[in-house]
């Protein structure tokens, strides 16, 4: 949500800020539930496979809603919990925890459809008017309030004036709180038709948005009883789940079911997730050794490559090459868990291949430049630059690229540029000081003017993100 700003006296911000906090951030797919802690890592998970995969689920959608060309991307938020949002109007936010707990691609395509239906609805930018007419009338509210209890204070402090200048403060941040709520309850509403309005347009079930919705309704039904529907910023679920069931059912698509291979995609995607995120146990438990599927074996590599012997990975990696040649994700995965098993000459060869089937996928050609770049080969260091250059234009905001790029330039005495790759890479993980640092070293080193000198005083002159400096 975007963040209120005022000039006005604590007094005021603090009101603000409750009322603010009464709302919750627009296009939530479903009533939130409590998520786990953040552990260490990434807040986003990046992967190509799963990007792709969810590419393919949206394409239809945006282009259905008149969003094709607006470069709208769906990004993974490392979270557990079963979410997803829009909070920029560019790009569709999703928990890994909607990945695995969605078992069909009509379920997942269904909380899409419903977060693309925010998205056309401009609800962001609806919902930050409300904000500004609702900070508009705390502020009168508050300088009302303000009159009459200097009013009281002048017949004296336990005056009856007084009290109403408190009264005259409280009630009105009530009402707008409310007012606001039932704004967004209506935006979750609205989301809910156009949804169901893509996914038949594109001929696609809106069973799946339907069961989605029913299964969390069920769940989240116990918290909601004796709660005040007005102070909700979704619809009561009962309700929201009665009038989706009924739009749903009358799409003449209501009975389509996912076509096989996306589904054996869609449980590509699961597994992988599973593998990457979850505990060995875990992953032990929902993928038994008596599970032979192939996302069941995908799921098992993975886990055995991150939790236990190498060899035993790369004979499972190896066996689901043999079952799919031209899949580029497994090439890119034994060409990973060598890397990453600190055999990164043998990694290139594994990489080379999943970069060549995968079309040039930038992800994938960042992972072979490091390969290159750990392999310590002078003679790959040129190749190696090229390659990161080139995923770098099409993935421009990837912090391994930029840092695989400097050790590059480095290990050609390339100083400038090592030092402008390292703060760009600096400043895309959000340490603003030690990218003005190296921007500022890099400045010294290039021409006065150059594209190069450009660039590192462009990360110097930059604003941190939220600072009015």
């Amino acid at each position: 949500m975007t963040k209120l700003q005022s000039s006005h006296r604590a007094p005021l911000r603090r009101l603000l800020g409750q009322l603010v906090a009464c709302v919750v951030t627009v296009a939530m797919a479903l009533p939130p539930l409590p998520a786990k802690a953040q552990g260490p890592g990434p807040r986003l998970l990046r992967d190509t496979e799963i990007e792709q995969l969810l590419r393919d689920y949206t394409r239809p959608l945006l282009r259905t809603a008149g969003l094709e060309k607006h470069n709208i991307q769906v990004a993974i938020i490392n979270d557990p919990s079963f979410n997803a949002f829009v909070a920029d109007g560019r790009r569709i936010f999703v928990n890994y925890g909607a990945l695995m707990q969605s078992q069909t691609p009509n379920q997942l395509i269904g909380v899409l459809a419903h977060e693309t239906g925010h998205l056309a609805g401009g609800h962001l930018s609806k919902l930050r008017e409300q904000l500004a007419q609702a900070q508009t009338q705390m502020i009168v509210a508050m300088l009302l309030g303000v009159g009459a209890m200097v009013a009281g204070s002048k017949t004296g402090p336990n005056s009856s004036g007084s009290n109403i200048g408190m009264a005259a403060l409280s009630a009105p941040q009530e009402m707008i709180r409310r007012n606001l709520l039932s704004y967004q309850r209506q935006q979750e509403e609205n989301a809910d038709r156009a949804g169901v309005k893509f996914l038949t347009a594109t001929g696609q079930s809106p069973r799946g948005m339907y069961e989605t919705f029913q299964r969390f309704s069920s769940e989240s039904l116990f918290a909601a009883r004796g709660a005040d529907p007005y102070a909700q910023s979704h619809p009561m679920p009962a309700e929201r789940v009665r009038a989706l069931e009924e739009l749903a059912r009358s799409s003449a698509f209501w009975d389509k079911k996912d076509d096989p291979a996306l589904q054996l995609r869609h449980d590509m995607m699961r597994a992988k997730t599973s593998g990457f995120m979850e505990k060995p146990d875990t992953v032990s438990r929902r993928y038994p050794p008596s599970n032979d599927s192939l996302p069941a074996r995908y799921a098992r590599a993975i886990s055995t490559y991150l939790h236990g012997d190498l060899r035993s990975a790369l004979s499972q990696i190896d066996a689901l090459i043999q079952a799919q040649p031209n899949n580029p994700y497994f090439h890119e995965l034994r060409g990973q868990a060598l890397l990453e098993g600190a055999r990164p000459a043998e990694a290139i060869p594994s990489l080379r291949k999943a970069v060549q089937l995968s079309g040039g996928a930038p992800l994938i050609e960042m992972l072979l430049g490091q390969a290159m770049v750990a392999s310590n080969n002078p003679a790959s260091t040129d190749e190696a630059i090229r390659l990161l250059r080139n995923a770098l234009a099409r993935e421009n905001e990837a912090p391994l690229g930029y840092s695989q790029l400097a050790m590059a330039y480095g290990r050609k005495g390339d100083y400038a540029q090592a030092d402008l790759a390292a703060a760009q890479a600096a400043f895309l993980r959000g340490d603003n000081k030690t990218a003005r640092e190296l921007a500022a070293r890099a400045k010294t080193r290039f021409p006065v003017g150059s594209p190069g000198w450009v660039k590192a005083d462009d990360i110097v002159a930059a604003k941190p993100p939220g600072s009015d400096k």
